[in-house]
């Protein structure tokens, strides 16, 4: 969403590089390229306007005047700034003393208030909680429905004692509305004290446009359940009327946070960046894809380093410990730094990153993709399926030992999988040379172009076994005669060695046991390259 305003911030930092002081008309030239880039990602103009101010004063005092790097000093503002206006800090759920804690969902219809109360759901589930959804949108036809298959998709109940409107109009109106939602909010409350549900969260019916009718019917729902989170659900690609409606739902709901819908979609993004600012209200949540996993708390700090090309390796780490076993990936690196790692190990940790999501997005969120945007849009998820599919076609010996996969082998995985005898060759070329350099690296080589890194400490190589090697005793030399064949010569030789000890034993030697009058001494390549 946010490739349009990363492209053009990235633009505008590119002209400060290399710069060792910022005149003034670098600073207005930048703070020109970043206002265009916002306005161009549809956020608000009051926001822009107190935006810019911010970033100029800072740019110009001696924040920016007095450090090193007067670039590094500009970006770290910005990203300063577009924290702040993202929120500053991530707003959690407030959970009531007594459950349940309720939670009541506003919006406008086609934001995605009813699969957003499944992701909800879902995520408050796997955070050990008990949640209960509430059918209150009787208007919308087959809304109760729609919200009853999302609900058993999450695996969550659904209080829903109302059919709602089940006509096939499509207008959004109700033709002979069933039920009372207000009602149906309040038994909502009563069923999960009841049944001990500790969270509640009640799906409001919407409309097209922002009428009296639609803030009548969710204040009266609010005033009847008292919810402890009332969460506007904003569609993320509506631009500038964002701006609009949420200060409409602020003064006739007066919602306490923002859920931000279609974060993975093509629009500017604008939205997440004027709501808070706007109406003082924090964004707490964003629903980034249609999977029910697809859903993460908002944190401000991470969204603008995302927006700024700069990754974002915590939520990446997050989502990791969720489908990794820390247990059984400590035993992973060990067969890999062992050389010992196979197919049946490379296939386990292919399916543990499906759990995590598609292949381009995880890779999306390590700093400095933003210059690959077009390589991974294009990447094609179908390459990991077919990898897996050739894997899962071999026997547990060939996975195992792949060098016994010999041509009719081969042709018999090919022919399994649906690929072609290239593909299986290809993906057990690439796995022979991946495990050449984890074995090269265990053994203490090093990565490889890395001159003089040693291996991992304990590994085979590494400076444990080496500092063992070291104290074993070392099979002494043949004895031999030293120096000159002619006894004359030898006599020399030995008269100057003997001075050089007489020298060095009166201090000729320097600190660090080399002669400080040897003006020939040579650092290592590598140690000269690192210096």
């Amino acid at each position: 969403m946010f490739d349009s305003l990363q492209d053009r911030l990235q633009s505008a930092f590119k002209n400060l590089r290399g710069k060792g002081r910022l005149s003034e008309a670098d600073i207005d030239a930048t703070a020109r390229e970043i206002r265009l880039a916002l306005l161009d990602a549809d956020v608000a103009v009051p926001v822009v306007r107190a935006f810019i101010g911010r970033i100029k004063e800072r740019a110009g005092g001696e924040e920016v005047s007095g450090a090193l790097n007067p670039a590094q000093q500009v970006i770290k503002i910005v990203n300063e700034e577009l924290i702040g206006i993202l929120g500053g800090e991530t707003r959690r759920v407030r959970f009531a003393k007594n459950p349940p804690t309720v939670i009541m969902l506003a919006g406008l219809q086609g934001a995605g208030k009813t699969t957003l109360a499944g992701k909800l759901a879902h995520w408050l589930k796997q955070e050990g909680n008990s949640p209960m959804l509430v059918a209150a949108d009787l208007q919308r036809p087959n809304a109760v429905n729609q919200l009853q298959v999302v609900g058993e998709r999450a695996g969550v109940t659904v209080f829903a004692p109302e059919p709602g409107n089940t006509s096939e109009s499509t207008d959004g109106e109700a033709e002979g509305t069933v039920g009372d939602p207000v009602a149906v909010a309040r038994d909502a409350v009563a069923e999960a004290r009841r049944s001990l549900h500790d969270v509640v969260i009640v799906d409001t019916a919407g409309r097209l446009g922002i009428d009296a009718e639609l803030m009548k019917q969710a204040s009266d729902i609010r005033d009847a359940v008292n919810p402890d989170e009332v969460l506007f659900v904003l569609d993320a690609m509506i631009g500038q009327d964002a701006v609009q409606v949420a200060q409409a739902f602020a003064e006739g709901v007066d919602f306490t946070g923002a859920v931000l819908t279609k974060l993975d979609g093509d629009a500017r993004g604008g939205a997440a960046l004027s709501i808070r600012e706007v109406t003082g209200r924090p964004i707490m949540f964003a629903s980034t894809g249609e999977g029910l996993t697809d859903f993460e708390v908002f944190h401000p700090d991470r969204m603008a380093s995302r927006i700024l090309d700069m990754g974002d390796m915590l939520t990446l780490i997050e989502q990791a410990e969720k489908v990794y076993d820390a247990e059984r990936a400590e035993q992973d690196a060990a067969r890999l730094m062992g050389g010992q790692f196979t197919l049946s190990d490379f296939l386990q940790q292919m399916e543990a990153m499906a759990k995590m999501g598609s292949m381009s997005k995880l890779m999306g969120m390590l700093p400095g993709m933003g210059q690959y945007k077009e390589q991974l849009a294009n990447f094609d998820e179908r390459e990991i399926d077919r990898i897996k599919a050739i894997i899962r076609s071999m026997t547990p010996a060939e996975r195992d030992n792949p060098k016994i996969i010999d041509g009719s082998r081969r042709k018999r995985i090919s022919g399994g999988s649906g690929t072609t005898v290239q593909d299986v060759n290809q993906l057990l070329s690439r796995f022979a040379d991946a495990s050449k350099m984890m074995q090269q690296m265990a053994k203490g080589g090093g990565m490889p172009g890395m001159p003089g890194a040693g291996g991992m400490p304990g590994m085979p190589g590494g400076p444990g076994k080496r500092a063992a090697a070291r104290q074993k005793p070392q099979p002494k030399k043949k004895k031999g005669r030293k120096g000159s064949g002619n006894p004359a010569k030898r006599a020399q030789q030995e008269r100057e060695a003997a001075k050089a000890r007489e020298a060095k034993q009166a201090g000729g030697a320097g600190a660090f046991g080399f002669d400080d009058k040897n003006d020939d001494f040579e650092l290592p390549k590598e140690l000269k390259d690192l210096l």
